[in-house]
C-alpha cells in the first residue's frame, strides 16, 4: 500500500471535514463529564488550519501546519496533545515523495511516542488514549489501516464504562461512567477519517464511516 505524499493531502482535509461534521456530536458527548465545548474547540482550530491549507501542500506541510494551529491558537489541554501528536505525523512523512506501509508505521509510532511526553495518562484513564494506543499498535504491527480503525472503534467504545482518572472527566467521577469519552470520541473520527482516506487513495477497499 502506498500513496504520494501530494496526493495525501486529501488525508488532512478529510480529517478536517470529519472533525467539522461531527462538531455537535463531540461536544454533546463532552458534556456529561465537561464543558460541552470539545467540539467546538476542535471545529474551530481545524477550521482555523483548513483556511490557511493551499492546494500545493503535501500531506506533511498539512499536518503540521495543523499542528502549529492546535498548539498556538487552541487553549485547554487538547491544543497541545493533538498539537503535538500531528507534528509527529508531519516529521516523520516530510521528505518523503511516497508514502508506503513502513512510513506510516513510522508516523503514528513517533506521533503516539511524541505525544506521551506530555501526558500520564494510561489506558484505561478514560482518555483519547483509550482509542489512539491500540489503533497505533494495530498498524506498527503490521495489521493495516482497516484494524486500526477497527482497533480505535473498540477503544472508543470502551471508555463508556471507565472510570476517569486523569484530565477534567476525573472531577466528575462515576458521573461520567456510562458515557464514551470526548477525546476518544475525535480520536477515533481523525483515526477514520485518516484510514478511509488512504484506503480510497490505494484502492484497496470501500471505506467505512465511523458509527456515531
Amino acid at each position: 500500500m502506498s500513496f504520494t505524499n501530494k496526493d495525501g493531502l486529501s488525508v488532512a482535509q478529510k480529517m478536517v471535514e470529519t472533525i467539522q461534521q461531527h462538531k455537535a456530536w463531540l461536544s454533546e458527548i463532552d458534556g456529561a463529564a465537561g464543558d460541552g465545548d470539545h467540539g467546538i474547540n476542535m471545529s474551530k482550530g481545524f477550521t482555523l488550519a483548513q483556511n490557511k491549507m493551499t492546494p500545493d501542500m503535501t500531506m506533511s506541510e498539512a499536518f503540521l501546519l495543523i499542528s502549529q494551529v492546535l498548539m498556538e491558537e487552541i487553549g485547554g489541554s487538547m491544543g497541545p496533545l493533538y498539537g503535538i501528536w500531528f507534528r509527529g505525523l508531519s516529521r516523520e512523512s516530510a521528505g518523503h515523495e511516497v508514502i508506503d506501509d513502513a512510513r506510516l508505521r513510522a508516523m503514528f509510532a513517533t506521533a503516539l511516542a511524541d505525544l506521551q511526553t506530555l501526558t500520564s495518562a494510561a489506558p484505561g484513564d478514560k482518555t483519547l488514549l483509550d482509542a489512539l494506543i491500540p489503533a497505533t499498535d494495530a498498524l506498527v504491527t503490521g495489521k493495516g489501516v482497516s484494524s486500526m480503525k477497527q482497533a480505535a472503534q473498540a477503544g472508543f467504545d470502551a471508555t463508556r464504562q471507565m472510570f476517569p482518572r486523569v484530565g477534567r472527566a476525573s472531577r466528575v467521577g462515576e458521573r461520567s461512567v456510562g458515557h464514551p469519552d470526548a477525546g476518544a470520541g475525535s480520536c477515533l473520527l481523525l483515526l477514520t477519517a485518516f484510514a478511509d482516506q488512504v484506503l480510497t487513495l490505494t484502492h484497496k477497499e470501500a471505506p467505512h464511516a465511523a458509527a456515531d
